[in-house]
């Protein structure tokens, strides 16, 4: 990871788990809350879609590789436990396109994440209407 006038770039390496590094390396450098946004090629990732009506993520595995035409995000916490929420749209050798929120994958050739700290803590409660843990501002 290399800082740049006031923010980070993040080249995760093959191998490497894609939420699990994005974490490491905000504690690494002692974040407090951050957005990022990357491109890269992930495989056998797994996308969850929230149902609101249900109020739970239906998961999805997408196995082999796919390519990142979007990764974006944000990094905050809850009772102090670091929480990345990820998005993603992904593509197939068939050119079709899927999307939702990234709960893992590996990197089979690279990501390149840019992350934007912020200078205050990022954090989150519960909302009881929606189920989700949602910003709290």
């Amino acid at each position: 990871m290399s800082k740049f006038n006031g923010y980070y770039v993040i080249c995760l390496e093959k191998g490497e788990e894609i939420i699990s590094s994005i974490r490491q390396a905000y504690k690494h450098k002692r974040l407090k809350g951050a957005f990022f946004f990357g491109l890269g090629v992930g495989k056998d990732l797994v996308i969850g879609y929230f149902d609101a009506l249900k109020k739970n993520y239906i998961k999805k595995m997408f196995e082999g590789e796919y390519e990142f035409t979007s990764l974006s995000g944000n990094i905050s916490q809850i009772n102090k436990e670091i929480i990345v929420h990820c998005h993603v749209t992904i593509t197939n050798d068939n050119f079709n396109a899927f999307g939702g929120h990234l709960f893992q994958g590996i990197v089979p050739v690279t990501c390149e994440i840019v992350m934007l700290p912020f200078a205050c803590v990022l954090k989150r409660k519960g909302d009881k209407s929606t189920g989700l843990n949602l910003l709290d501002l």
